[in-house]
């Protein structure tokens, strides 16, 4: 559970550095941004659902150091959908290492708090962003500096929350 926690941690801070990324004078996707902010609260509340759990069971959290983004410059809103994806498909196999582990040890609490609360929740973000992506290079980002531009507009910020 404490390696679960520190990844979510570590997702929480690229999709912060992604956030403000993009909010940046020099890049001003005022919605890339608002949604990787989302994303980093969302992670954050995952870090902290399972610290919750880990005291509940009378467990010990044992935080790491987090590691820095790999990178600062996220070059284009393709790339960092990219790379996000990436990571929450990094993220997903984490979580099923940790669920089979649990059934391997018979932790039906801890296979159930993991269906309930992350596994079906992170197939929809993979999804998600994995349709972001197609959409992104079918706009042909980031050649076409217009295609970012019009994805940046809030139709699909408002269409991904429902």
């Amino acid at each position: 559970i404490n390696s679960q926690i520190s990844l979510e941690l570590y997702a929480s801070y690229v999709y912060l550095s992604m956030a403000f990324y993009f909010d940046r004078d020099d890049v001003a996707l005022k919605n890339f941004a608002q949604f990787f902010l989302r994303q980093s609260r969302e992670e954050t509340e995952h870090a902290e659902k399972l610290m919750q759990l880990q005291n509940q069971r009378g467990g010990r959290i044992r935080l790491r150091d987090i590691k820095k983004p790999d990178r600062d410059d996220w070059e284009s809103g393709l790339e960092a959908m990219e790379c996000a994806l990436h990571l929450e498909k990094s993220v997903n196999q984490s979580l099923l290492d940790l669920h089979q582990l649990a059934t391997d040890k018979n932790d039906a609490h801890l296979c159930d708090f993991l269906e309930s609360h992350y596994l079906h929740e992170q197939v929809k973000s993979i999804k998600e962003l994995g349709g972001y992506v197609t959409n992104l290079r079918k706009m042909r980002a980031p050649e076409d500096g217009m295609a970012e531009y019009l994805f940046d507009k809030p139709w699909w910020l408002n269409w991904s929350e429902s």
